[in-house]
Parts: C-alpha cells; structure tokens; sequence
C-alpha cells in the first residue's frame, strides 16, 4: 500500500469518478485507475462499483475512508513540522476559503502575509464549505476562512470577524430614498440569492425566516459580482455583506435593521497540529480582522 495511492482512493470517494479525480491529481485517467486498482489486490478487497455514470464506494471502501484520510493527514502533518524545523516559517501551505471572502477580504490583503513570510509556498482554493470541510478532512488543506458556525464533530472553529449585512437596492426601487430598511419591508419583495452550498445564503435565509419575512427567489448564482449588475437594473433586491457592497455599482446600499451581522472565521481538523506556517498566518488573519 503506497501514499499515492490512497490519496487517489480519496480522490475518486470524493468526486465519485476516476475522470475527475485524475484531473485533480494531475495524473492520466489510466494510470490512476491502475493504481486503484493495484491498492485493491493488495488489500483483497473491491473498494468501488464502477457503475455507468457514476463510482460509488463499496462497504470495503467506505470502511477504508477515514482511515485512509486520517494516514494522508498525518502525513502532511509530518511533512509540514520537518519543513518547519528546517526553515524556521516556511514550508507548505494549504489554505481554502469561500468565495464570498476570496475577493473582499483575503485578496486585497494576501501581499502582506506573502511579503512577511517569502519561504512559505502558499496554495489557495476556493470552494463553498461544504467542499471546503471534504477537503480538510482529506488532508488536502490545512485551514479554511469560512461563514461561521460550521457543524462538523471533526472541525475546530475560530471565529475571526463580524460585518453587517446589508440591502442592496436599485436606484429606482421604492426603498432606494430609505435612511435604513426594516426587515418587514422587504415582504413581498424578489431576492437575488447565492446557490445552496454558500454559507452567506443560509445567513439571508435566516434574516428573512427570524422576521417572518416570506421572500421570492428569482435568481441563483455563486457570485455577488452577478447579482449587483441585476440589482442595478431593477430585477430584484439582494442582503450583501459590508466588504462585497463595496463593489455594488449602480446599486444603493441601505443598512438593515434591526443590524444583522455575518460571522467570519476560520476551521481546521481538531486533531491537526498547526506548524510554524499555520501559526503565522492565523496571527496575520487576526491582525487583518482588527483593522476591518
């Protein structure tokens, strides 16, 4: 049984297909394939039914997962601490975040971080949170930015920050001359939602369902960056956090009340041992939040 080898076993649980998880490790289909293979006549066991559209786990498989992502964490672990000892704040460095946060808050301030600390190899993913969590249990990550709660028995969370979360509006639209909006004004009105999977749409969910306030969704994307320019043109209203109205063009951005706030934050795997490399950019992420 050989690393890469499991780390190929998750890749295909993960995305349910050799294709894609080939295409995520880099590696040709047939030869990944073959190393399934070759891992499954080594433990005398079937770990997938290959199936015409799609590879589910077997019992075998499902059985080997957690082990097989506890063996892949330990082993970045390890990798990370001797990499650490070796180059004081250095080493690889894996760290995912949503895309509600790429853009508005670690983009704009990643240099600093990279200026501070030039020998740490930094790799980024964006992805929703629940992928986020797949990946971290994996051991592909060693941290993730994220909304905050996030229910999972496996992950540690920190919460970093909170923002207001705000209305954004057309210029014409009948709340467009209000000093601030009451949620109860919003009733009747077509929402411009995020799609199921980002935690900022379970936070607009909540803020209508607490007040009672029955919406209409009329629009799903993965991005704020859609949703202002439809705004702006008089489809629909859309609850944006502070950092993301920044960049609502041609939009009017009231404040709601009674003030609802997002949690921002950051999760680990509570049995990961943080590095030197982890380490300094938690205190870089904190140091950021307070000046927001």
């Amino acid at each position: 049984m050989k690393i890469h080898q499991l780390r190929y076993f998750c890749a295909v649980a993960r995305t349910s297909s050799f294709t894609r998880a080939a295409v995520e490790e880099g590696v040709a289909q047939p030869s990944l394939s073959q190393q399934i293979v070759k891992l499954e006549k080594t433990l005398g066991a079937k770990l997938f039914d290959r199936l015409s559209r799609a590879v589910q786990l077997t019992e075998y498989g499902r059985t080997l997962l957690p082990k097989a992502q506890t063996i892949l964490r330990e082993v970045n672990e390890a990798r990370s601490a001797l990499q650490s000892l070796r180059r004081g704040v250095g080493g690889h460095l894996s760290v995912g975040c949503i895309p509600t946060l790429t853009p508005y808050f670690l983009a704009p301030r990643l240099s600093r971080f990279t200026t501070n600390f030039p020998q740490v190899e930094l790799r980024l993913v964006e992805e929703t949170t629940p992928k986020l969590v797949e990946l971290l249990q994996a051991g592909e990550l060693d941290l993730a930015l994220v909304g905050m709660p996030v229910k999972s028995p496996d992950m540690l969370c920190s919460e970093l920050f909170r923002e207001p979360i705000w209305v954004a509006v057309g210029k014409t639209h009948r709340l467009a001359d209000r000093k601030e909006v009451h949620i109860p004004d919003l009733r009747g009105e077509k929402i411009l939602l995020l799609k199921e999977g980002h935690c900022f749409r379970d936070d607009a969910l909540k803020i209508c369902s607490r007040a009672r306030t029955p919406l209409s969704a009329m629009f799903e994307t993965d991005q704020f960056a859609s949703i202002f320019p439809l705004v702006a043109a008089g489809l629909g209203i859309a609850l944006v956090p502070e950092m993301a109205a920044r960049d609502a063009m041609d939009c009017l951005i009231v404040p709601l009340q009674p003030e609802a706030r997002r949690r921002v934050g950051y999760i680990r795997v509570r049995r990961h041992e943080a590095g030197a490399a982890q380490t300094a950019f938690v205190k870089w992420m904190r140091e950021e939040s307070g000046k927001i």
